[in-house]
């Protein structure tokens, strides 16, 4: 699938910062978000990343105490609402295959890899995250959006 400027993936780790004021970096997360809207950037996430954000919201954190599932419910139906929402299909399993053969990858930072092999099945070339670190790998494949 060719890939489009017009579109970009919003990593786990932006969508929390940009959807609940108690995380560190909110304002600057929404203005990230604010600012590919304006450039007409169809912005998109995961069942994975919804997994995640399910995942981070529930449990205690520093800053906030974990949100009720109802909470939490609440937030993802506007969320669900707002993103397009790209399904794992096969041919995600697929490009992650290959993913993993041309970036050597391995533990956790498989699920970084399941992101760019779903954002490539869609199209997607740009991604927003605050985990330039473990992406840049991916970098010969995706442009990277750093959140600051």
């Amino acid at each position: 699938m060719a890939t489009t400027d017009a579109k970009a993936f919003v990593d786990t780790n932006v969508l929390l910062r940009a959807t609940i004021s108690q995380f560190p970096l909110h304002e600057q997360a929404k203005r990230l978000i604010n600012s590919q809207i304006d450039a007409d950037i169809e912005l998109w996430i995961s069942r994975q990343v919804i997994r995640e954000y399910i995942s981070q919201a529930t449990r205690p954190q520093s800053f906030m105490k974990p949100m009720t599932i109802e909470r939490v419910e609440t937030q993802l139906n506007a969320i669900r609402a707002f993103f397009k929402i790209a399904d794992e299909t096969e041919q995600v399993t697929v490009e992650l295959m290959k993913l993993l053969k041309t970036f050597p990858t391995g533990g956790k930072q498989v699920h970084d890899a399941n992101i760019i092999a779903t954002m490539l099945t869609q199209g997607i070339n740009k991604l927003l995250t605050t985990n330039i670190e473990d992406m840049k790998r991916f970098d010969s494949r995706i442009t990277l959006i750093p959140l600051i």
